[in-house]
């Protein structure tokens, strides 16, 4: 008897309230509990480097609109939206914004292909914008999501060429799509800002710069990553899948880069087999904000690095 008591004792003073932390940070990171969570708005207006770049991208699609429209596709059982600017080519990119962001932030990052002469299709991630679902699983579903628009580009709009640009968790994905054994030939090259490790290196990290305890928490949410997003962060991830990458490969990093940091990059970079490889540093710019603050050189390595594949 005086066992189960210790054992309850325990789990409701111990355990319980390590569960439910987890569960509260979990859900915080990669639930979906509302439309208005992760929708078509700046995730982070009170940052004004990022209502910046925000704005800077609305500006981009009011000068393009006109080759614009809106498409939509299914995937598994899930219904996802995007935009296509169609300026002729039979070349295009896909650009994959990372957590919290829907297609709107990636009107940011398409110029450069479009004066490479590509197409342009921003989307929004699954459990992101008007795309349906509700769990955020760092790529190692929406993968899946990613060559269902190649697919479409490739059919019904008869491109060629597809590249894939991706942000943080956006160029994990693009990774995972590109390393696949069903990734069709069409797909040709990727582009990958501030791409990580391992997304537990990267949450890590954040919740050291955020002034969090690691211990046990991270651990715990980990788990929950795991068992609910279907994501192995801890042994999985980049680290893992670049080995397979043998695709043009553009690696974009910034050295004042705390969550992929750039020692890592170097790792990544040194495990890619590709016989077309290239890493660019960048002294300024924070994670995921190395273009607002090196625009000229940013989008010129990018179009030299299109010309040159």
């Amino acid at each position: 008897m005086l066992f189960w008591i210790i054992a309850a004792a325990v789990f409701v003073f111990a355990l319980l309230p390590f569960l439910i932390l987890s569960s509260i940070i979990y859900t915080k990171l990669l639930i979906r509990t509302s439309k208005k969570k992760w929708g078509r708005e700046c995730c982070m207006p009170e940052d004004e480097e990022y209502l910046r770049m925000f704005k800077i991208g609305i500006e981009w699609d009011e000068k393009y609109r006109e080759y614009k429209r809106p498409v939509e596709i299914k995937s598994g059982r899930f219904h996802l939206f995007g935009e296509y600017f169609d300026f002729g080519a039979h070349k295009s990119v896909i650009i994959i914004a990372g957590r919290m962001e829907s297609l709107l932030y990636s009107y940011f990052f398409a110029e450069p292909y479009r004066a490479a002469g590509y197409n342009v299709l921003v989307i929004d991630n699954r459990a992101h914008g008007l795309s349906s679902g509700a769990v955020n699983s760092l790529g190692y579903r929406e993968y899946k999501d990613i060559l269902a628009w190649g697919k479409f580009l490739n059919e019904e709009c008869k491109i060629e060429k597809i590249v894939l640009h991706g942000i943080c968790i956006g160029s994990s994905t693009a990774l995972f799509a590109l390393t696949n054994k069903r990734c069709p030939d069409y797909f040709s090259a990727l582009v990958a800002e501030g791409m990580y490790t391992t997304f537990s290196e990267s949450f890590r990290n954040h919740m050291i710069e955020d002034g969090h305890p690691l211990f046990p928490l991270a651990a715990g949410t980990e788990f929950l990553m795991w068992a609910i997003s279907g994501a192995n962060v801890v042994t999985d991830g980049p680290v893992k899948r670049m080995p397979l990458m043998r695709k043009p490969i553009l690696f974009l990093h910034s050295k004042m880069d705390v969550f992929s940091k750039p020692e890592k990059a170097e790792v990544l970079y040194n495990l890619c087999p590709s016989d077309k490889k290239e890493i660019v540093w960048f002294n300024k710019g924070i994670h995921s904000r190395i273009r607002i603050n090196n625009t000229e050189k940013y989008d010129k390595e990018i179009v030299d690095f299109l010309n040159n594949i």
